[in-house]
């Protein structure tokens, strides 16, 4: 359930098609850089009702990072 709501967030930040994200795609890959991770995060702690510790968020390189970074909390 994770991944889907991250990979909507990230497609819609992004504009991209939420198909082509995959768990292991990473933040490179799409083209983000600091202003859409930053962006990113902001969403996803908006959704799940938390705040990511900046330290934390500095090791989320893929997908699947965040989806188990969230699980984690």
């Amino acid at each position: 359930m994770e991944f889907e709501k991250i990979r909507e967030i990230i497609a819609e930040q992004m504009n991209l098609d939420a198909d082509k994200i995959t768990p292991e795609t990473s933040f490179s890959d799409i083209g983000a850089d600091s202003l859409d991770l930053f962006q990113i995060i902001s969403e996803l702690e908006e959704e799940f009702g938390m705040e990511f510790d900046m330290a934390a968020a500095e090791t989320i390189k893929t997908v699947q990072d965040a989806v188990n970074f969230l699980q984690e909390k």
